[in-house]
């Protein structure tokens, strides 16, 4: 596949968001935030059009804070392949379930234009390991995000057979929308970044679920230490826990010498029903309009 998206066809054509959560509202914010269409699709019709209104009722904010940029337009599709028309990018980012993903990329791969860069947020599973359905798999890569618009790096990396000009069209254009693109090199669970962040994470979990310290304990402390917004019981909380947990899981399948510990303290929270910001409480409480 070769592929010359110039900026006008960028500005043309609509970027596709399939999964409307936490990240994928905030992906489309992105996407939003230099003029053209966002489309959200989600197996959850009142899920996606409350993206929609995120995007709206954010983008003034981050475009008068960021200083550049141009509003775009976000639209929800109940229709996967209305979603898809005319797509120049499909970011892919539904719950880490490969029982997920694989048929939903079938689905994708059919109706997507032939000539759309396909790409999955997934932030545990390699793209090769979801594109068994996927006739042109040169155009097909992770595009992981964290949690725009505060935290705006991004992983690109390859599914082994993923075609040069992708990469390199994404490593040019993303900035433009205020997304900085870095390039795994070789395949890594983690990508770069979070192989880091996952071993702090860990550790922090660790250090709770022995009764060492508090959530607030260890997060004061990287506040204090390294001058943080946040530490890391709150962006757990952010993302959210089950989030973290499927994260956990796929780790642990992987390297069975994982401690346990971490991942029983998160099963703990999950299993109650507090997956953090986005069901009012986690690690911490949160006010009702926080929630969302």
């Amino acid at each position: 596949m070769t592929t010359t998206f110039t900026f006008d066809d960028i500005r043309r054509r609509p970027v596709a968001v399939i999964g409307a959560g936490t990240l994928g509202r905030r992906i489309a914010l992105m996407f939003a935030s230099r003029g053209g269409e966002v489309r959200i699709h989600d197996s959850n019709a009142d899920q996606a059009r409350a993206a929609v209104d995120f995007v709206t009722s954010s983008l003034p904010g981050l475009l008068d804070q960021r200083g550049s940029g141009e509003a775009g337009t976000a639209t929800a599709h109940d229709d996967l392949s209305a979603a898809l028309d005319g797509a120049w990018l499909v970011v892919e980012a539904v719950p880490e379930r490969l029982d997920i993903k694989i048929p939903l990329w079938g689905e994708i791969d059919s109706a997507a234009p032939s000539d759309a860069i396909l790409t999955t947020n997934s932030s545990s599973y390699a793209s090769r390991l979801m594109s068994e359905r996927i006739s042109d798999r040169t155009r097909f890569c992770n595009l992981h995000f964290y949690m725009p618009p505060i935290s705006n790096a991004a992983d690109v990396m390859s599914d082994g057979e993923t075609s040069r000009a992708v990469l390199d069209t994404l490593l040019e254009v993303l900035p433009e929308f205020d997304v900085h693109p870095f390039e795994a090199r070789r395949e890594s669970t983690g990508f770069i970044f979070n192989r880091v962040w996952a071993a702090i994470k860990r550790e922090s979990l660790a250090v709770v679920a022995e009764g060492v310290a508090r959530p607030e304990d260890v997060d004061g402390m990287f506040r204090i230490n390294w001058h943080l917004p946040a530490g890391p019981f709150q962006m757990m909380d952010n993302v959210g826990l089950d989030v973290v947990l499927d994260i956990e899981d796929h780790y642990a399948a992987e390297n069975p010498h994982l401690p346990e510990g971490p991942r029983r303290l998160l099963h703990e929270y999950v299993d109650a029903g507090k997956l953090g910001v986005k069901t009012g409480e986690g690690f911490y409480r949160y006010p009702p309009t926080t929630a969302s």
